[in-house]
C-alpha cells in the first residue's frame, strides 16, 4: 500500500528489504548502496532493534526518515523520533497524505540539522574563545601584559601574519607547552 501511494506520487522506491528476518542489516548495505534522499519504513511494529538501526543511521548517513507502523505506542514514537525518525505515521496511509508526510518529514529533517549545525558552530566558537582566553592569560602571566594589551598583540600578530586569531592563540599554547 505504502509503496504503490509513494509511486503514485512519482517518488521512485528503490529499497525494499521484504520481510527478511536480518531487515536491519538488509536495509543498511541498501542504504549504503543505493544512498537514497529519504527512507521510508512501513512495518506492523517497530522493535527495539529496528528503533537503535535508525539511530545508527542517522548518526552515521543523516537524512529523513518516515515509519508507518501500526503501533501508536507513545513510548515507542518518543522512541523512534528521538532515534531520529522525522515522521511516525500511524495505522495506514491514505495516498493523498503521502506527498504532505514526506514533504514535513524533509522539512523536520532540515530543520532539525540545521540546528545541529549552529550547535556545532556554538561548541566549537566555545572551544575557540577559550583557547583565546587561554592564549590571553599565558601572555599576560609571561610578558606581564594587562588583559587588552595580550589581545591587541594576539590581534597584531595574526594580522602580520595572515592568520586567524583561534589560529595564533593555538601556536601560543603549544609554543608555552613545549617550554614547561
Amino acid at each position: 500500500m505504502v509503496e504503490t501511494a509513494l509511486r503514485s506520487e512519482g517518488y521512485e522506491v528503490d529499497i525494499r528489504p521484504g520481510s527478511t528476518t536480518d531487515f536491519c542489516g538488509v536495509l543498511q548495505s541498501q542504504i549504503e548502496r543505493s544512498n537514497p534522499d529519504i527512507i521510508i519504513i512501513d512495518l506492523d511494529s517497530p522493535n527495539r532493534d529496528t528503533i537503535e538501526h535508525m539511530r545508527t543511521i542517522t548518526a552515521e548517513r543523516p537524512r529523513p526518515i518516515v515509519m508507518f507502523a501500526e503501533e501508536g505506542e507513545p513510548e515507542t514514537i518518543r522512541d523512534a523520533v528521538a532515534a531520529g525518525v522525522s515522521a511516525y505515521v500511524v495505522k495506514g496511509l491514505q495516498s493523498d497524505r503521502v506527498r504532505p508526510v514526506v514533504d514535513v518529514a524533509i522539512a523536520r529533517f532540515r530543520e532539525i540539522e540545521n540546528l545541529r549545525g549552529e550547535l556545532r558552530q556554538a561548541q566549537q566558537s566555545l572551544v575557540d574563545r577559550k583557547a583565546i582566553e587561554r592564549a590571553k592569560g599565558l601572555l599576560m602571566s609571561r610578558r606581564g601584559y594587562d588583559e587588552e594589551t595580550a589581545y591587541k598583540a594576539m590581534r597584531n600578530l595574526a594580522m602580520d601574519r595572515n592568520m586567524k586569531l583561534i589560529d595564533v592563540a593555538r601556536s601560543i599554547i603549544a609554543a608555552a607547552d613545549l617550554l614547561v
